[in-house]
């Protein structure tokens, strides 16, 4: 399922629906959103099953930080990520292979 988000928080709000566990099988990892006065949000990833929480987690495998609108944007896809890391829109800390697998299990619209 694949569609367009109009806030951070509708993206979190369904994520659920959009996860892909198909391509989290496999995966465990803790993703961490900083998305400044958007908030900060995780997701735990456990071999295809996913929980969704508001703030931040205390050992996180990744953790991207950006603006939330510069994120929405992303989600929506249109913003590509390696033109955000690039420019500065978009830093991404902690296990990059795990990040790498993001567009599997979080699939833009």
């Amino acid at each position: 399922m694949s569609f367009q988000v109009g806030s951070v928080q509708e993206y979190f709000d369904t994520l659920e629906r959009r996860f892909q566990a198909d391509g989290a099988k496999g995966v465990k990892a803790i993703y961490q959103w900083d998305l400044g006065d958007d908030g900060t949000w995780h997701a735990i990833v456990n071999d295809g099953a996913l929980e969704v929480h508001k703030g931040a987690h205390d050992a996180p495998t990744v953790v991207i930080r950006m603006s939330g609108d510069n994120y929405v944007k992303m989600a929506n896809g249109k913003l590509n990520a390696q033109l955000a890391m690039v420019t500065g829109k978009m830093k991404v800390t902690g296990a990059i292979p795990m990040a790498m697998k993001m567009r599997n299990i979080f699939p833009q619209a």
